[in-house]
């Protein structure tokens, strides 16, 4: 019964009205979930002066965060997806502040790791069940309803500089002790958003379906499989392009156009803004011309400037950058709406899957890419991460919008 109470959740918010109220909140609870876990980073620099750490031990510290908090996705989304559980949001936030409380009063390595590992739990049982909020508050705008979503992460991960320049630098590693404030304003929101939930969870317990599965629609359901197993894979290959971007191409440019740091960080922050704004913009465009379209845009469209953009002089690189970013970066919210709808009765999976496993294990990416500079040389690995939106010529093997919609009911 309750894992029938997920299915029909999926099956009759089509037609409701947009949540805008809803969509917000969590949102920016979002912002706040996500600028807490670009704490753990940005406080490298403070951790390593204040308790003397080594660089593999600030490495293990991002292991244990990167583990819990994108691994573990999945297995909360499968858990609720058999038994909707609305105050996990809340609880799982407790979690994170607990963690936030350690690290400002850690005194040693193994305390913050644990610390870590409390903030990751948080994590990862918010995203899954915060994607199945919004899935629920989206009505007929699912596509725009994840972007809104999405977006406030992107927003809380850019705040990791600002973290460091204006709360961390000044105050040290104790100055973390302000991010309690933060984690309990995201519980007191998610106390609210859970309310709405349970309501949406009981007005659905009023209603049964059953459903016997056909040969025919066992056939379809291998069909579904390889392609979640397929996206799974593109938004993994997508990862791995943003991890090359985002940690090695500001080495580029220093080494290229004999650049400064400061000057090779606004490359990253240009590419960084635009994928904001291409995530935002990727919904509800997906609403109006069709997901598999934008995800297919997203790749393909990007590869031909990906392989010019190595190529190209400092000046010309800005718009190549912002406008690579927005692109790629368009099919970020479409992805996580796309999985939800090809499997509608499992959307704290799904979620899990897409956000958490596949877009996490851009994590594992970071470190390939690493070593393969430190093996083929740095402007080798550019022009082999350039090429890596090449793979987007595999959407075409993902199932039209239409046939979905005929078909989002079979599990």
């Amino acid at each position: 019964m309750q894992a029938q109470q997920s299915e029909q959740i999926a099956t009759r918010l089509h037609e409701q009205k947009t949540a805008y109220r809803i969509l917000l909140i969590i949102g920016f609870v979002h912002l706040l979930n996500d600028s807490i876990q670009a704490l753990v980073p940005a406080m490298f620099p403070i951790l390593q002066r204040s308790m003397g750490l080594s660089f593999t031990e600030l490495g293990l510290i991002a292991f244990a965060l990167n583990l819990t908090s994108s691994l573990i996705q999945p297995v909360v989304g499968t858990y609720t997806d058999k038994k909707p559980t609305p105050y996990a949001l809340p609880v799982g936030l407790c979690f994170t502040f607990l963690g936030v409380l350690g690290i400002a009063f850690a005194s040693s390595f193994w305390f913050i790791v644990i610390s870590v590992i409390f903030i990751g739990l948080g994590s990862a049982t918010f995203h899954p069940e915060g994607s199945r909020v919004a899935y629920m508050a989206a009505g007929g705008r699912r596509g725009l309803a994840q972007s809104i979503y999405q977006v406030g992460g992107n927003a809380g991960q850019a705040l990791a500089p600002l973290i460091t320049a204006l709360i961390l630098v000044p105050l040290g590693q104790f100055g973390s002790i302000w991010f309690t404030f933060v984690a309990a304003l995201a519980i007191g929101l998610l106390v609210y958003i859970a309310r709405w939930y349970d309501e949406q969870v009981s007005i659905t317990a009023t209603r049964s379906i059953k459903k016997g599965k056909t040969t025919q629609q066992k056939g379809k359901q291998k069909k579904i499989v390889f392609a979640i197993s397929l996206l799974i894979f593109l938004v993994f290959a997508r990862s791995w392009f943003h991890a090359g971007m985002t940690n090695f191409y500001a080495f580029y440019v220093i080494n290229q156009y004999e650049t400064t740091i400061g000057q090779a960080q606004i490359y990253l922050f240009i590419f960084l803004a635009a994928g904001a704004i291409g995530t935002f913009a990727g919904g509800p465009l997906a609403d109006r011309y069709g997901k598999k379209n934008i995800i297919m845009l997203s790749m393909l469209g990007s590869a031909p400037l990906t392989l010019i953009l190595p190529h190209v002089g400092p000046i010309l690189a800005y718009p190549f950058v912002f406008i690579i970013g927005f692109i790629i970066l368009s099919s970020f919210s479409v992805s996580v709406v796309y999985a939800q709808e090809l499997v509608p009765g499992k959307i704290g999976m799904v979620s899990g899957l897409i956000v958490g496993l596949a877009f996490g294990m851009g994590a594992i990416g970071s470190v390939a890419l690493g070593i393969l500079a430190d093996v083929i040389g740095l402007n080798n690995t550019i022009l082999f991460t350039v090429t890596l939106p090449l793979i987007g010529i595999l959407t075409f093997f993902l199932p039209s919008d239409r046939w979905i919609e005929e078909n989002n009911n079979l599990l």
